[in-house]
């Protein structure tokens, strides 16, 4: 047997990476709107602000000995088309997802709503990370904790 021959099972990450554009108001029914500006600032402004999103899904699985993949690209492209992009993309996060009528807009929680959107919809246990770039020097990383 070569040295690259082996009978071990491979694990293997794949990350696909997409963007959307949203807007959303970082503002919390629970604090006052004084509060609100002190903790959000600019972000609290009434009518909202954008973001060019990026986000990457990273599944993790064995290496399928038969195709040689862990998940087929095409079938996570259109998970992701599903997921992510029709009820976010071009969308009021705050006003048109209605799991932020009564949670923060914030990038982290954005993180968390993709992932549960994301695990519904992949074999078990292949999600492994979501990450969110909300600006060039913003990131978040969710992994399911």
């Amino acid at each position: 047997m070569s040295s690259v021959e082996t009978t071990a099972e491979r694990i293997c990450y794949i990350t696909r990476v997409q963007s959307f554009c949203a807007c959303h108001r970082l503002h919390s029914k629970s604090l006052s709107d004084e509060e609100n500006k002190r903790t959000f600032g600019k972000c609290n402004n009434p009518n909202g602000h954008g973001h060019n999103y990026t986000v990457e899904v990273t599944v993790k699985g064995k290496i399928d000995k038969n195709t040689g993949m862990v998940m087929n690209l095409t079938d996570l492209k259109q998970i992701i088309e599903e997921t992510i992009m029709k009820p976010l993309d071009h969308k009021n996060l705050d006003l048109d997802v209605p799991y932020f009528a009564n949670v923060v807009s914030t990038t982290e929680n954005l993180a968390v709503y993709i992932w549960d959107c994301m695990a519904e919809h992949l074999p078990p246990n292949t999600l492994f990370e979501i990450k969110m770039h909300e600006t060039d020097k913003n990131k978040v990383i969710y992994r399911g904790e």
